[in-house]
């Protein structure tokens, strides 16, 4: 009977849980540390530290061999101030609750920070899709999106892709939340495919919008395009669009690696050949690829790796304490929700490395959510040249932004990108005021 529960249900990964860091943690210290800064007012400062509504599901699924699995589900509102809550939805053995509140949390700043109508939300599943069939995986995602319809609507929280979720997946979670309707609603989501309402330029956009980021911090420093070499940590959606991007753009991407591993060249690697690897691979992954001059490296290794920026494009808190003293890069967009702890933070201080942080760097996709968003609501398309001519249009100006707010209160770019943003959140507080 034991053992039929154990495997019944989806327990989390104890390992997991004593060796990551607390994100929670990390995002409340870095919001009281811009309250002390701000001089904010104690209320809305208590208001920014919790999250404005939680839910929690059990998300029972008949597994292919017929027996039944719970998993644990979780969708999280942290911020509702200045719009509609916006947020991704992750499938992942390490997903739980302290997760999905700073990562909502961190969709708040977001958000105010490229300054869109938006509050923040997450959610996700404690799972391992990767060892799950592609039906087990849509009934999971159907019953996730039964179990979180009392809280999320287009005009209340509108979901989007994720880790180890996509434009397929949210397809599915459409076409539940429409069936249960009785109504056509493919605007509860975004990240959709193009047939059912979806974005040109939406699959790359958090991709381009780090690429256009890199760019704008390359200017700023008097560096050129070419004569910069690249290390991506990561390459799903958003490391891969990144890498591809500024490849094009003319950067030398040297180093780019996966849950498989990883590969470096010093002479810069063929990204276009990658990507055909990546394409043809059952799994998407860079696991086999071989080339001339390309040697295999871990993913810690990347991290270390010769190259005068780095992209961390992965899962959060790669860069620690432990390993921030040894990274060569000299610059670090981060593509990934919260890939730096706060102790690997200061050492990089310390070492004059500059980071444009994540609710900067990869706001990209959010942007382009919102377009979607809009495009759906008036049932009016874009082409893509405009999609990214206004993506990078919201970009150029918010690193903008973030640069001369940074300069002019004395401050690395992640205490003022929080500075800038909290700033919004707060003064949406203070002019909405307290119901009742």
């Amino acid at each position: 009977m034991e053992t039929q529960l154990q495997e019944a249900i989806d327990w989390p990964d104890t390992e997991i849980e004593s060796s990551r860091q607390n994100l929670w943690d990390t995002v409340r210290g870095m919001l009281d540390d811009v309250a002390l800064r701000l001089e904010l007012d104690p209320g809305i400062h208590a208001i920014l530290r919790q999250p404005e509504r939680e839910l929690t599901v059990s998300v029972p699924v008949v597994m292919d061999d017929g027996h039944i699995r719970v998993f644990t589900g979780y969708r999280i509102q942290h911020s509702s101030a200045r719009g509609p809550c916006k947020g991704g939805i992750r499938y992942h053995p390490a997903v739980d609750t302290d997760e999905v509140r700073a990562l909502a949390a961190l969709m708040t700043l977001k958000c105010a920070v490229v300054d869109i109508p938006y509050g923040g939300a997450k959610g996700g599943v404690q799972c391992d899709p990767t060892q799950m069939s592609q039906d087990e995986v849509c009934r999971m995602t159907r019953r996730f999106a039964a179990m979180i319809m009392p809280i999320i609507g287009s005009r209340r929280d509108i979901p989007a892709p994720d880790v180890n979720t996509n434009a397929q997946t949210m397809a599915w979670f459409a076409d539940t939340v429409s069936m249960l309707e009785g109504k056509t609603t493919m605007d509860i989501v975004t990240g959709k495919p193009i047939p059912l309402g979806g974005s040109l330029g939406r699959k790359e956009a958090t991709g381009r919008g780090v690429a256009i980021v890199t760019h704008e911090l390359l200017k700023r420093t008097g560096r050129d395009l070419d004569q910069t070499t690249v290390a991506v940590q990561g390459y799903g959606n958003v490391g891969s669009s990144a890498a591809t991007i500024l490849d094009h753009m003319g950067c030398k991407v040297t180093a780019v690696s996966d849950v498989s591993g990883g590969v470096y060249s010093g002479n810069g690697l063929d990204i276009a050949n990658i990507n055909r690897h990546v394409a043809n691979h059952p799994k998407g992954l860079l696991e086999g690829y071989e080339a001339p001059g390309v040697e295999k490296i871990s993913n810690d290794e990347l991290l270390t790796s010769e190259a005068d920026l780095l992209v961390p494009a992965a899962l959060e808190h790669q860069i620690r304490a432990d390993n921030a003293p040894d990274i060569r890069a000299k610059m670090i967009v981060e593509g990934a929700n919260g890939p730096t702890t706060p102790a690997a933070d200061e050492i990089l201080r310390d070492r004059d490395i500059i980071v444009v942080p994540d609710i900067l760097a990869n706001a990209g996709g959010v942007v382009v959510s919102y377009f979607e968003w809009v495009q759906d609501l008036q049932f009016f398309f874009w082409e893509e040249e405009e999609v990214n001519r206004n993506l990078r249009r919201i970009m150029v100006n918010s690193f903008k932004n973030v640069w001369e707010y940074s300069r002019q209160h004395e401050v690395p770019l992640r205490m003022g990108a929080y500075m800038l943003a909290v700033e919004k959140v707060a003064g949406a507080i203070h002019y909405r005021g307290m119901f009742p």
